[in-house]
Parts: C-alpha cells; sequence; structure tokens
C-alpha cells in the first residue's frame, strides 16, 4: 500500500486541486505549492507549511512516481504536476474525491459531493458513492468507511494513505439501561426520522455548497 507522509498528502491533494481548477497556472512552482499548502479555505487544518518542507514533499512524491519536475526552456524555475492519474489508476472524479480528503480530512457523502464538485461535476449523490465504492473494494483501497463523528449520523470517508494525517473520533457504544418494548419502538422509530431527516440534510448541504461554486464561477465569468 502506497503511505505519504502528512505534507505529502497536502502537496498531492493541492497539485490535484490546481490542474482542475486553475489550469492556466499549472503546473505548480515551489512557491504557489506552498501557498496552495497554505491557503485558508478549504484546507483542514489550516497549515504552516515553509518552502523547505514543500520541496522535501515535492522530493518524497517524486520518489513515489506521483510527481515530476519540469524544466521549461528560457525560465529558472522548475515546476511541478502530479502523476496520480497513472499511478492511482483513477478517474478524475475519483482524483477529485481524494484530493478532498487528502486536504481537508474525513467527509460525508454530502460534503464530499458538493465540495469535490469544484474539480469534477458530480451530478447526484449516488454517482458520488459510486466513485467512493471504486475507490474502497480495490485490492489495496485507497478510502474506508468511518463511523460518524460526535451528535451525527452521517457516515464518513477516510483516505487510507496517511492514518494519522487526520485523527479520527469515534462514537462511543452507549451503556444505555434497557427500555421496555414500547418504549423501545418508539425510539426506534424517532432514531429513524432523525436519520431520515439528517440525510436530507446532508444533500441539501452538498447542493447548497455546489450552487455556491457555480455562482463563484458565473460571477469570476462576469468580471465581478
Amino acid at each position: 500500500m502506497l503511505e505519504l507522509t502528512a505534507d505529502e498528502c497536502r502537496v498531492l491533494g493541492v497539485l490535484i486541486e490546481k490542474s482542475t481548477t486553475t489550469p492556466d497556472q499549472y503546473p505548480l512552482s515551489l512557491n504557489a505549492i506552498t501557498n496552495g499548502a497554505n491557503q485558508k479555505n478549504n484546507r483542514d487544518p489550516v497549515m504552516s507549511m515553509t518552502d523547505d518542507q514543500a520541496f522535501e514533499a515535492v522530493e518524497g512524491l517524486r520518489g513515489k512516481g506521483l510527481l515530476v519536475r519540469m524544466d521549461q526552456s528560457g525560465s529558472r524555475v522548475s515546476k511541478f504536476r502530479h502523476q496520480a492519474t497513472e499511478v492511482l489508476h483513477a478517474r478524475t472524479g475519483e482524483l477529485a474525491i481524494l484530493a478532498e480528503l487528502l486536504m481537508r480530512g474525513p467527509q460525508t457523502l454530502g460534503e464530499l459531493r458538493g465540495r469535490a464538485s469544484r474539480m469534477s461535476p458530480m451530478d447526484s449523490l449516488e454517482v458520488t458513492k459510486d466513485l467512493l465504492r471504486a475507490l474502497m473494494e480495490r485490492p489495496e483501497p485507497y478510502v474506508k468507511l468511518i463511523p460518524p463523528s460526535p451528535g451525527s449520523r452521517a457516515e464518513r470517508y477516510l483516505q487510507l494513505f496517511c492514518d494519522s494525517l487526520h485523527p479520527v473520533d469515534h462514537i462511543g457504544e452507549s451503556h444505555e439501561p434497557p427500555h421496555d418494548s414500547a418504549s423501545s419502538i418508539a425510539t426506534s422509530s424517532t432514531a429513524q426520522t432523525i436519520a431520515t431527516l439528517q440525510a436530507k440534510v446532508e444533500q441539501l448541504s452538498g447542493e447548497v455548497a455546489e450552487l455556491r461554486i457555480r455562482l463563484d464561477r458565473l460571477t469570476q465569468s462576469l468580471g465581478g
């Protein structure tokens, strides 16, 4: 299984992201990689990566075949592009999901659809789920399903390239005393209703995030 350091994960995620969201500025220089790794939006946690750390991560990714250096004629600045498509044998949508997980940590299905759509359009939650299933059902999976965060019922997805990148919080087992059957039925019904509502909220959250992305693009195209 391919193993990456935390800095390598962030740099790889940035390269995948920028190759689709700002293709005119891609490949990236070392300075652009550092700035992308440290930007405050679409990152969790926000980092303060130095140029030396970025260079070390770049060299690490080069050694693993995930990145190549491009020396352009007439330029003294080297630029870099990822080779994740070839090395990981992943489609554009799968790479978009991996980039989000590398840069933001565990996320729900709705969150991934809304956020990864800025890199690769995902028309529905089912499309996103199919992409995740492809990432999980490989001989050596790239992603796995994990329990919901405390206070939520929505399961999340976690990348498997660096276990220590984003600590995962688990929900503990319940130690409540047993209820009578009528109470248990009522509790079960309430739980199902809450789960249904939370699933709907996740879907709507993803749709709202996608609409915001489209609005931003429209604003930029109009020169706003």
